[in-house]
């Protein structure tokens, strides 16, 4: 004779493995169709010419320039400098497709690293080079690369740049994002008579930009 109990008890386990099976497939599904992304945030001097050099490359998602680094909240572009903050880009990328050491390598080919009191023309705090880590791995990572470039005899100056904690990003006005592509001759223009790519090509040869 046919015990149902038994029956009942069996096939309800089946559905309950299958039910499991049904939920980790999905999940599975979920996170590779949706890779985490993670953030970086570069200053170098005025963040019009930051911003190109990350959007080309691929896996990064997103690039926005903004301020940081200060205390004042709710920095614009007539008072963050009196806030404290610096001009920098916010970099969203894909890490299973281009790290963060990656993203690095491009930031050193961008910049002068032995200037603390500005870059190129223009000058003052505001306009420093730093590097703004989200993590510990971040920071780790940012100082071997400092370091790895002192000891590359590419400056005859020691590097100066600053490694530190990330704070608060404010998004700069919308006139700003994407200066180079709204305003191409203007930037163009500006790049050159501040001496940005003359400086670059010198030191790293004309793919730096």
């Amino acid at each position: 004779m046919i015990n149902k109990t038994v029956l009942r008890k069996e096939f309800l386990m089946r559905l309950f493995v299958l039910g499991l099976m049904l939920v980790f497939a999905t999940l599975a599904t979920f996170s590779g169709a949706q890779p985490k992304s993670e953030k970086a945030v570069f200053a170098g001097g005025c963040f019009w010419c930051m911003t190109p050099p990350f959007e080309k490359l691929n896996g990064v998602e997103k690039v926005l320039a903004g301020y940081t680094g200060g205390k004042g909240a709710n920095p614009n572009y007539e008072n963050y400098a009196a806030k404290g903050h610096v001009e920098a880009v916010e970099v969203t990328y894909d890490p299973s497709q281009v790290t963060y050491n990656g993203l690095l390598k491009v930031y050193w080919r961008q910049v002068n690293p032995t200037d603390s009191g500005g870059q190129f023309c223009d000058r003052g705090p505001q306009y420093r080079p730093v590097i703004f880590y989200q993590n510990d791995e971040q920071k780790k990572l940012a100082e071997e690369s400092k370091e790895k470039l002192g000891q590359s005899a590419k400056f005859d100056k020691p590097i100066t740049t600053g490694i530190l904690a990330a704070t608060t990003f404010y998004p700069a006005e919308e006139y700003h994002q994407d200066y180079y592509k709204k305003h191409p001759i203007q930037y163009k223009f500006y790049r050159f008579k501040c001496g940005r790519d003359q400086f670059l090509e010198k030191i790293w040869g004309k793919s730096s930009h």
